[in-house]
């Protein structure tokens, strides 16, 4: 049997069960039990645009620095080193039930009480006792990385650091001392982004890379290529995306055993003249003759001030599908009629 380890209120307003039994839930929702079976992933929008997390599979204890068009981003280690790209796994689960409860319309909290065994096979990670162990490690790392940054979730500007998760805590465990329930506590800037809906939906096969830079380039192919046509990147500004630490010359041969192996879920890289990767969709077969106008980064920071939170990704394959309904029409300023048409949803 199971037994509660005693706990204080605290983080979450969390409270201990009578005979180890889990606590009532408040119905102001002092807690979330995470109990939504096969809820589709879901990953926020401001960590798959910047660089958060090490790629490094051993302990890094660098501190990362990133500036990229206005946004400031420093992430600092603590002795356990910095969070991982495969720690976020956490994240990506506990925003994945918060995100199936919210789209049920049940009351969620910024502390989720979960099941590890849960979180594991959701992550298409083993369950043997080496898992356990490794996951209370990612915990500590999330915990410990601190993020200082102007990133702008929701309608909110953080400018103070903050820890990519506030606090956890072993709910209860086995005799053995194997965790079996948890309490996460989610940053408030994250839980924000999850309120305010900026997240998109990843594909289930994103927990079957297993190498960093794997996942690392399809978080940046899912945002920025989302479901359009495709999206092309200098190699060296998808260098500066994606927090890798190799030299140029070292990623660009990384690049090009990922297009010989074409392991990313939806997307095929392919490289161009110019230093470029191009992503596009597989699967997916399009006529050159209609092939959608390009929008500039301006035209999407215009919809990203227009509509605070919004996915302007989404918002940018909305309306090229409407560009398609309307006879592919050849336009002459594609990012002003982009433009005009997000001013128009606001006025509907």
């Amino acid at each position: 049997m199971g037994r509660t380890e005693p706990r204080q209120s605290g983080a979450g307003g969390l409270l201990a069960g009578a005979e180890g039994l889990l606590p009532d839930r408040h119905p102001q929702g002092d807690f979330f039990l995470s109990d939504i079976f096969d809820a589709i992933p879901k990953d926020d929008l401001a960590s798959m645009e910047h660089p958060l997390f090490s790629l490094s599979t051993r302990p890094d204890r660098r501190i990362l620095s990133y500036a990229h068009n206005g946004v400031r981003v420093e992430v600092t280690p603590s002795v356990k080193g910095l969070a991982t790209i495969h720690d976020k796994d956490i994240l990506i689960f506990c925003i994945s039930q918060l995100m199936a409860a919210l789209n049920a319309g049940r009351q969620v909290s910024r502390t989720l009480q979960l099941k590890a065994h849960d979180l594991l096979v959701a992550t298409n990670r083993e369950t043997s006792g080496d898992a356990y162990r490794r996951l209370r490690e990612a915990f500590e790392r999330l915990a410990g990385t601190r993020i200082t940054t102007n990133i702008v979730t929701g309608e909110s500007e953080i400018t103070s650091g903050f820890g990519l998760i506030e606090s956890w805590e072993i709910v209860r465990k086995t005799r053995g001392g194997r965790m079996v329930s948890v309490a996460v506590t989610l940053s408030e800037w994250l839980y924000q982004a999850v309120l305010g809906r900026s997240v998109l939906t990843l594909s289930r096969d994103y927990f079957r890379l297993r190498k960093p830079l794997e996942r690392r380039i399809y978080e940046l192919a899912r945002k920025h290529c989302g479901r359009q046509d495709s999206w092309q990147i200098s190699v060296e500004t998808l260098l500066k995306k994606s927090g890798s630490a190799s030299p140029r010359r070292v990623f660009r041969k990384m690049l090009r055993d990922m297009i010989a192996a074409q392991p990313l879920p939806d997307y095929a890289l392919e490289e161009r003249p110019g230093d470029i990767i191009r992503f596009s969709q597989k699967h997916e077969v399009v006529d050159p003759t209609q092939r959608p106008p390009v929008l500039s980064e301006e035209a999407l920071e215009a919809a990203r001030a227009l509509m605070p939170g919004a996915d302007v990704y989404a918002l940018e394959a909305e309306w090229r599908a409407m560009w398609r309904r309307s006879g592919s029409p050849r336009l002459r300023k594609a990012d002003a009629a982009f433009v005009g048409w997000v001013k128009k949803r606001l006025s509907d």
